[in-house]
């Protein structure tokens, strides 16, 4: 599954950004029995007799949703939510709270007759690469179409604010006071957490940092050029992240084979945490990998590529990545 979802996000390409319109209440009622209507990234225009009060969302997107204050109006959730490595991607999100719908099959498969006893007003995803869907394969979002509208927010080629700026905009057609203190509030803490790593990149001076992923056959190097959260490190914090000579197609990463572990220098390696504690130990084994300063250092930090895309997600990640950092700097 790491394999699968590093190739999805791999291969995003640019960003098309879409006008989108909030909710409105023409007959002056209250936000609950508000009549929707939302164009989302891809420009579906989504338009409901009634507020949505019942949504079943990308488990990632539900953390953020959660975030913004709209964690009652949650009833399922479908993508990474127990195993290891997904506590990252759905950080702040009550799992035990929600039905998991995720189905067994293939990538992307969701049960939709768990969903069909939901009873969702909506569906929520997140988009990569058009026209694949976060996590909804395309048998499964023609049957969800039949139970309910499925409402996109595009990722693609996005800056990490205009990301976050995305789901925001959603979530406030949803319902979500974005001028609460709470938002607000995070608001701050990421512009904190921002200067922080700013200040532990220019500690690091003239030592490395090399970003990547381990799988059984391949060792991933992602490119920050395109990563909306490696990019906005390095572009606007001034983190020293290694860019690969030989992006695959998409741009996301490098593929080496193990044997070539060794082709870009690193005294810090940012390993993607989705890899779990058990891809950590395989990682550690590798023998050429191990020639590196970073191995020989135990110089690893967690780097939580799919995070809930919230200002508040990401003030809690850089924080914790500005202490890992800071330990090696």
């Amino acid at each position: 599954m790491n394999r699968r979802i590093t190739a999805a996000l791999a291969t995003a390409a640019a960003l098309v950004t879409l006008a989108a319109c909030g909710s409105s209440d023409s007959d002056g009622g209250s936000a609950d029995t508000a009549a929707f209507s939302f164009t989302d990234d891809i420009g579906t225009t989504i338009e409901l007799d009634e507020m949505p009060d019942r949504l079943v969302v990308q488990s990632s997107m539900a953390a953020a949703l959660t975030d913004l204050g709209l964690g009652d109006k949650i009833v399922g959730v479908f993508g990474p939510l127990r195993a290891d490595g997904d506590a990252a991607q759905v950080a702040g999100l009550d799992v035990d709270a929600v039905e998991d719908v995720t189905g067994g099959g293939e990538y992307g498969d969701v049960d939709v007759e768990k969903v069909v006893a939901l009873k969702p007003d909506l569906v929520i995803t997140s988009q990569y690469l058009a026209p694949d869907l976060w996590y909804v394969n395309e048998a499964s979002a023609t049957e969800l179409k039949k139970l309910a509208p499925i409402l996109v927010v595009d990722f693609d080629g996005k800056t990490l604010p205009e990301l976050l700026d995305g789901t925001e905009r959603a979530a406030e057609a949803l319902g979500a006071d974005l001028d609460s203190a709470k938002v607000t509030a995070s608001h701050e803490q990421f512009e904190a957490a921002a200067d922080r790593v700013r200040a532990v990149g220019e500690q690091l001076g003239d030592r490395t940092i090399l970003a990547g992923s381990y799988s059984t056959d391949l060792f991933y190097v992602s490119n920050p050029k395109v990563s909306p959260d490696l990019s906005y490190w390095v572009d606007e914090l001034g983190l020293p992240i290694t860019v690969p000579d030989n992006p695959d197609e998409g741009g996301y990463f490098e593929s080496l084979s193990w044997e070539k572990a060794d082709t870009y220098p690193a005294d810090v390696f940012l390993y993607d945490d989705r890899i779990g504690a058990a891809g950590l130990t395989s990682l550690k084994a590798e023998k050429v990998f191990g020639t590196l300063t970073a191995a020989q250092d135990d110089a690893y930090v967690p780097w939580t590529s799919v995070a809930p895309p919230s200002y508040q997600a990401y003030a809690d990640l850089m924080d914790r990545l500005a202490d890992d950092l800071g330990a090696f700097a």
